[in-house]
């Protein structure tokens, strides 16, 4: 494990040892800090968190965005299926939607005698949350409608 000695002396004069001590000092200096930093585990798995954290905020990021597009898509679908429709349908709709608007409220006042307290309660919340939901369902309806008539149109 000893280095065998040198024929011939690498330094010509005691300055000269003593600057290429000092530049082995610092190389091996810079060698232990490199070392270090391999073996410290808690930074590296630190480092590697962030990595993962910045990289799910991006995907997270897309995602949004992507989800953005797709409602204004669905939106736009719904549009052009409603000025499709013709008059005469959409008339009938009309006049559907508000028998539904009649039988939904004499459904709603024969529940309103008959239910629990606290049946009627948890309605009131639902429908409350539904109120505060409109565009969401709205929207969702429109998507089935679409989906639906896609599929009908296929089969035809």
């Amino acid at each position: 494990m000893t280095q065998p000695p040198h024929d011939e002396p690498t330094a010509s004069s005691p300055q000269e040892l003593r600057d290429q001590v000092e530049r082995t000092r610092t190389e091996l200096g810079k060698t232990v800090e490199v070392l270090a930093a391999k073996t410290d585990v808690k930074a590296r798995a630190q480092e590697k968190a962030t990595e993962v954290k910045e990289k799910a905020t991006e995907v997270r990021e897309q995602a949004a965005a992507k989800a953005g597009e797709l409602r204004e898509k669905a939106v736009d679908l719904v549009h052009q299926v409603q000025e499709r429709l013709p008059d005469p349908v959409k008339d009938k709709a009309a006049q559907a939607a508000e028998q539904a608007r009649t039988k939904a409220t004499q459904a709603g006042q024969m529940w309103q005698d008959k239910a629990p307290e606290p049946v009627r309660q948890k309605t009131t919340q639902g429908a409350q949350l539904a109120r505060d939901n409109r565009k969401t369902l709205l929207t969702a309806a429109g998507v089935a409608v679409v989906v639906w008539l896609a599929c009908r149109r296929r089969k035809a």
